[in-house]
């Protein structure tokens, strides 16, 4: 690892642990239903700005660190639910930055990727749709783009869109008759419509998941990504990278509920002795610090494979399949060591669990990637023998 990616993690983890976790017990978050309200982020924020540590996974020049050195920093930012907010390493955003990053034009790079790696704005990726539409299948895709001169008018509707609600950034997935096309617009915009936000199982994102309606969105020609028909080409782009990121931020999240759980563990006593001692528990915790470091590995694998220059599709795959996993029974057994306190408000763990229920569902579920991955295992089998 690099000395410059371990320098800034560090950073990160201090402002983090120092001032970000207090914020967990700000009354601001137990009032507001749908994620902490902008004003909270805003206000970590600039104190990440104070403390140098905003956007820490992209240098001053505009550039990217590797992924490799971007999980140890992302890993740090994740130690609270919180943190990824403060210093903007957040989804979809850190996952919009990087596509824009890698695609978008020096005019839209200017125009909408500079505010958001200011952390002056929040973005939305509007892909997902209801009924019928794409979702784990993004080809069943329904959201039109028709050309007007040069404009092109989009049409549709999407749900569970991540902070759609005070999103001022918006990358949004349509069909033209040439394939998938990807615009950038912004927000808000009277023909984007958010009809409801979802009363979801997590609670970590501004804005919640929210189900849009979009009536003669208006965009001009030199807003799209590429050209008509290469959307997906772009949302590989930032796919693998995107669910690599949710795997590092929330192995953060589940090394501090260990680090509760333990600690928990270490000081109650039940039937004579510490519940370390009890063998039941202490071979849960034991577990848990292989969870963990399988986790860490294969994300380092797969960011390895990532900085190559692959796509690194199958390998994401996997990574986030045994991540996911592993993390439900890391957070599942450090609720089930603390008891009745593990489901209750006192500490994060709590929340931890079901920010990570979630997560197995983000960039598609477990049986999707298994489904793709054994796919590839009958091609690779076929292409090896056939004649």
């Amino acid at each position: 690892m690099t000395e410059r990616a371990q320098a800034i993690a560090t950073r990160v983890e201090a402002f983090v642990r120092d001032t970000v976790i207090p914020y967990e017990r700000d009354p601001r978050i137990a009032v507001h239903g749908h994620g902490p309200p902008d004003e909270l982020v805003q206000e970590m924020r600039a104190k990440a700005r104070a403390a140098g540590v905003l956007t820490p996974h992209v240098l001053p020049d505009g550039d990217h660190l590797t992924q490799r050195e971007t999980a140890i920093v992302l890993i740090a930012s994740g130690l609270s639910p919180l943190g990824p907010l403060a210093v903007n390493t957040m989804a979809p955003d850190e996952g919009n930055m990087y596509l824009l990053g890698k695609v978008g034009s020096p005019e839209i790079k200017q125009r909408f990727l500079a505010q958001m790696i200011a952390g002056d704005a929040r973005s939305a990726f509007f892909m997902t749709e209801p009924d019928g539409g794409a979702g784990s299948d993004p080809s069943m895709m329904q959201t039109t783009c028709v050309q007007d001169g040069n404009h092109w008018l989009i049409n549709g509707r999407k749900t569970f869109i991540t902070g759609a609600q005070g999103a001022k950034v918006g990358i949004v997935m349509a069909k033209s008759a040439q394939g998938a096309c990807m615009f950038v617009v912004d927000l808000p915009d009277p023909a984007i419509r958010v009809d409801r936000v979802l009363d979801t199982i997590d609670s970590s994102m501004p804005g919640g998941h929210a189900v849009i309606t979009i009536d003669n969105l208006r965009v001009p020609a030199d807003q799209m990504l590429g050209t008509s028909g290469e959307g997906f080409t772009y949302a590989q782009i930032r796919l693998s990278p995107a669910r690599l990121s949710h795997c590092m931020r929330w192995l953060g999240g589940c090394i501090r509920a260990n680090e509760i759980a333990t600690a928990y563990a270490c000081k109650r006593q039940a039937f004579g002795k510490l519940l370390i001692d009890h063998e039941g528990v202490g071979f849960m915790l034991a577990d848990n610090l292989i969870d963990l470091k399988q986790c860490e590995l294969m994300i380092d694998w797969c960011a390895g494979v990532l900085d190559t220059g692959s796509l690194g599709t199958a390998e994401s795959s996997m990574a986030k399949v045994a991540v996911s996993e592993a993390l439900m029974r890391v957070a599942d057994r450090c609720v089930q060591v603390m008891g009745g306190t593990g489901v209750s408000g006192d500490t994060v763990v709590e929340q931890i669990f079901r920010e990570i229920r979630a997560f197995r569902i983000y960039d598609g579920p477990t049986e999707v990637h298994k489904w793709s991955l054994a796919k590839k295992v009958k091609r690779d089998f076929l292409k090896a023998h056939t004649a």
